[in-house]
Order: C-alpha cells, then sequence, then structure tokens
C-alpha cells in the first residue's frame, strides 16, 4: 500500500493543481473529484483556496474550473529558465540569419506576452520587444499565435470580461471585446499563422507561430518583424513558414510534438 502523505491538505491541493494543467480545458467539481478520488467537499474548499490565491479561475457559465493567472506565472517562471530560453535562443538566432529579419521568443504570462528571446537581425532598428517586456497579448503576433491554439474555454478563462483588455493608461485598446478577439482568432487559424502590423510599433509587421508542446498545448510563439512596406503577402507567408521550422525544431528538442 503507497505510503500515506504527511500532509495530506498540500498532497491534495497538489494534485488538483496537476490535473487541472494537464487536463485539455477547465473541468467541473464533480470530475475532479472522481478523477482525484476526493470527497467532492473537499474539492469545493480547495477550488475556493486556491481561487483566492489567483491560482485557479471559475468559469461561472459553465461550472467549471481552470488555472489562473498565479499558476501561469510559476509556470512562466519555470520557461524563462535554461531550457527553452537556451534552446530557443539558439533556433531564433538560426532563423534570423537564414531570413534577415528580426526574431522573438515569447510566453504566455496571464493576459501578456513576455519576451525570453530577443535577436535583432543586422541593420534592423531596436524595436520595444526585448527581452524582460510585457505587452497585451492580444496585440501581438507571437500573443495572437498562442491564444488562437489555446482550447477556447481556458481563452475565455483568461479573458472572462470585456474589462479584462482595459488598459491601465486609460487609452482605448485595439481589441476592446471578447467577440473581436475570438473573430481574429478564427482568422489566424484559418490562415495557419498569426500576423499583427502597427499595433506594437508603426510601419512594422509581424507573423508568428506557436510552439507546441506533447499535448498540442502552446508553450510559445516565434515571430518575426519587418518592415511593412517591404514584405507582400507572399513574402510574409514565406516568413511564417520559416518561423514554423523553427518552432517544429524548438518543439523536438523539448520534448514536444516535433510540429507546430
Amino acid at each position: 500500500m503507497a505510503d500515506r502523505p504527511k500532509v495530506p491538505a498540500a498532497d491534495s491541493t497538489l494534485r488538483v493543481l496537476s490535473l487541472l494543467a494537464t487536463a485539455r480545458g477547465p473541468l467541473q467539481a464533480s470530475t475532479i473529484a472522481a478523477r482525484l478520488e476526493l470527497p467532492r467537499s473537499t474539492v469545493y474548499y480547495l477550488l475556493g483556496v486556491l481561487i483566492e490565491h489567483g491560482f485557479v479561475m471559475r468559469l461561472d457559465e459553465e461550472h467549471r474550473y481552470g488555472l489562473g493567472v498565479a499558476a501561469v506565472e510559476l509556470s512562466t517562471a519555470y520557461q524563462r529558465q535554461a531550457p527553452l530560453a537556451r534552446i530557443g535562443r539558439l533556433a531564433v538566432r538560426a532563423l534570423v540569419e537564414r531570413v534577415g529579419v528580426s526574431g522573438h521568443l515569447a510566453v504566455l504570462s496571464g493576459r501578456d506576452v513576455l519576451y525570453v528571446v530577443e535577436e535583432r537581425a543586422p541593420r534592423a532598428p531596436y524595436l520595444v520587444t526585448d527581452v524582460d517586456v510585457r505587452l497585451p497579448a492580444q496585440n501581438t503576433a507571437s500573443g495572437r499565435a498562442i491564444l488562437a491554439a489555446l482550447p477556447p474555454a481556458q481563452l475565455r478563462a483568461l479573458y472572462p470580461n470585456d474589462s479584462a483588455f482595459d488598459r491601465p493608461s486609460g487609452d482605448a485598446p485595439a481589441i476592446a471585446k471578447f467577440s473581436q478577439l475570438r473573430a481574429l482568432l478564427r482568422e489566424t487559424s484559418a490562415r495557419g499563422y498569426a500576423v499583427e502590423e502597427g499595433d506594437v510599433t508603426p510601419g512594422f509587421a509581424s507573423v508568428a507561430v506557436p510552439v507546441l508542446d506533447h499535448r498540442s498545448w502552446p508553450m510559445a510563439g516565434v515571430a518575426l518583424t519587418f518592415p511593412a512596406p517591404d514584405f507582400d503577402d507572399d513574402a510574409r507567408t514565406a516568413l511564417a513558414e520559416a518561423a514554423r521550422t523553427a518552432a517544429a525544431d524548438i518543439s523536438r528538442r523539448i520534448h514536444g510534438r516535433g510540429g507546430a
């Protein structure tokens, strides 16, 4: 018989978080209780504490629970360390050398993207997307690539209402409603890659694709940024395909699916 945990409440809490982290989308409390063989009352209590501390979010309309911003922050803290950053840096550097425009690798941090790799092409201007810079995910190509690959329920958990699009500065956001974001992400999925033009830096555009893990979960986004007037649709599609190859390489190296 397996040894009983010395701290049962902590053990159960971590099991709940692990289950939500590996599920394809938010789960009902009854499902969590059944899979973990825990009393439903215990699960509700643990979920309440986790919600209070931001590790879990409740989707009221669906009566389901998914990971919260605090849990995503923990994931990002790991992703910022050696494995993804070191592997990504090599892949993005090779990509930039091949295509001649600047490249980036970004991860999702709450509703922001956090840039973990920045490779500037020779003679290319400096961009705002430097390492450790945060930008609203919905405004960037890398963020849109990641968001488009998320399950619909998880996307809704990140943007539960229109106030999620508000900017601290009070400026009107480029995307102000969930319906706008959903339409944009549908276009992204249909196209096969994300695009952004002028929302981050006037005169510049970006294309991006996600880096997927073994569960097809988007771990990061690989983006290429270039002067918008210099690249037509065909040239942008070619850049996106080059980024896809780099993303596939990163996926293979981190024991993912090997594709983006």
